[in-house]
């Protein structure tokens, strides 16, 4: 049984709202003025149908509403029924289409524009305009009875889809199920103090306060924190807000308070706490599979908690994941924030699933190639390097482990050069694009780099900074 709630202009949406769901849990919004409520397993509590009814007008009445309701099998007899007849209506299961009978056809008009037309699952009524209205009454139709007596076939035929879905709704028959409306919660909490605090210690106990029921609401709901605020009311009249987006969705109470309590450890407020406020935006749960070839990754709470603590410690521009740019310059770098993603299966485990995935011969080729990388050294080695001829004949090196030597083979010299645009007096090492992008250059250079063997056996790379004739040793040849 459903009962359909139709208030009188001017009243209240959230009164009307909040008295169908005194009611029934299962509520939906289908107007501003109209609610539908599914009674299935009421009548234990409430009584029969028609109590509930003079329940239903008796609890608007007391808080100021005119309705009209009316109680049928389906939906949308309901809300037909609701309507047109004053007072309170109820049909019994089965005799919808009897009771709708002498109904005019222009109520089915209030169906118009009120589904999604790209839904499969609601019919495509919302497209029907008045023009429909307008053709059935050509025909000599004036009634609902009317409409539903017509032959299935030919209403197919000569009105399509829409006149089949309309003469459904003739008869009272539900297009689809009710779809619940869930009322809009603030998932927030606040606890004002009896006395300021000062200092994160005292705070951490009063956010763990506050996030736990908060936790806790989020898993009932099976609701996600997808951004995390928390406003501080402090002792001069200031509001001291942050705001921590998250990478993934989560709710665990101690993983919030930490990523809290780091955040106003970077960002600490400028007096005394007398009012706090815990906020998130919820989303939907998380929902993680996780593949069985390759090795999991760690768990967006572990992540971001150790994320926050590196923040804290080192700032916020020197976390993150190091990039290459579009330069020449060497070292220049970008970074972003940290995003781990899934590796992709070898083509080892790929032949494991069944040999969805093969690799041509020439990619495996390319794949067991050598390849030749440099272990590049973050701070340069100064080296003193002897010429003969102009290429370097012995190197020397006051680093331990890297003593130097006889230069048996060598190649180049490659000179690079670029920058000599950028004042490198006004120009910082460090220049911030993006909240999320640091970028590291060191302004403008001028070298000559060489590969060298010396007689240790190890491969270098050795530069000579051209405007100072200093010699470094910038890395190591694999």
């Amino acid at each position: 049984m459903f009962a359909a709630v139709y208030a009188a202009e001017g009243s209240s949406f959230e009164t009307l709202a909040g008295v169908a769901r005194d009611f029934s849990p299962r509520v939906e919004i289908c107007g501003p003025r109209e609610v539908t409520l599914d009674l299935s397993g009421l009548s234990r509590l409430f009584g029969d149908a028609k109590t509930i009814a003079g329940e239903l007008r008796r609890t608007a009445a007391d808080r100021g509403l005119r309705v009209r309701i009316a109680i049928a099998g389906t939906r949308t007899a309901a809300r037909l029924l609701a309507r047109a007849r004053a007072g309170i209506t109820i049909v019994e299961p089965g005799d919808e289409a009897e009771a709708l009978a002498d109904l005019p056809i222009e109520l089915l008009e209030i169906f118009r524009d009120q589904n999604d037309p790209n839904d499969p699952n609601v019919s495509n009524v919302s497209n029907v305009s008045n023009e429909l209205t307008i053709t059935l009454r050509r025909w000599g139709l004036r009634t609902l009875g009317d409409v539903a007596l017509l032959p299935a076939e030919e209403v197919a035929a000569r009105l399509g889809q829409e006149g089949v879905a309309w003469q459904h709704l003739a008869r009272g028959e539900d297009p689809a199920p009710l779809v619940p409306s869930v009322p809009e919660e603030r998932f927030e909490q606040a606890l004002d103090l009896e006395w300021p605090i000062e200092g994160l210690e005292p705070l951490s106990f009063v956010l763990a306060r506050l996030i736990e029921p908060l936790s806790v609401h989020l898993e009932r709901r099976d609701r996600g924190a997808a951004v995390l605020h928390v406003r501080l009311h402090l002792v001069n009249k200031e509001v001291h807000e942050r705001s921590l987006q998250l990478p993934a969705p989560m709710r665990d109470a101690r993983t919030l308070r930490t990523l809290a309590l780091l955040d106003l450890e970077s960002h600490p407020p400028r007096a005394a706490i007398n009012r706090v406020v815990v906020a998130v935006d919820p989303t939907p749960g998380r929902v993680v599979q996780f593949s069985l070839l390759t090795r999991p990754l760690p768990t967006p709470e572990n992540l971001s908690t150790l994320i926050a603590r590196l923040t804290a410690l080192m700032g916020e521009d020197r976390v993150g994941s190091p990039v290459t740019v579009d330069t020449w310059e060497p070292g220049a770098f970008e970074m972003h924030a940290f995003a781990p993603r899934d590796a992709p299966a070898t083509a080892e485990q790929a032949n494991y699933l069944g040999g969805v995935t093969q690799w041509p011969s020439a990619m495996e080729d390319v794949a067991n190639s050598p390849k030749m990388a440099i272990r590049r050294f973050r701070i340069p080695i100064p080296a003193r390097v002897h010429m003969a001829e102009g290429v370097p004949a012995r190197i020397y090196s006051e680093r331990r482990g890297l003593t130097g030597g006889i230069v048996e083979r060598y190649a180049g010299p490659w000179r690079s050069s670029g920058g000599w645009w950028i004042d490198e007096a006004a120009q910082p090492d460090v220049v911030r694009e993006t909240p999320a992008v640091r970028r590291v250059t060191k302004g403008g250079w001028d070298r000559d780099e060489w590969d060298v063997t010396l007689s240790d056996g190890a491969t270098y790379r050795v530069y000579r900074e051209r405007d100072t004739d200093a010699w470094f040793i910038e890395g190591v040849v694999d």
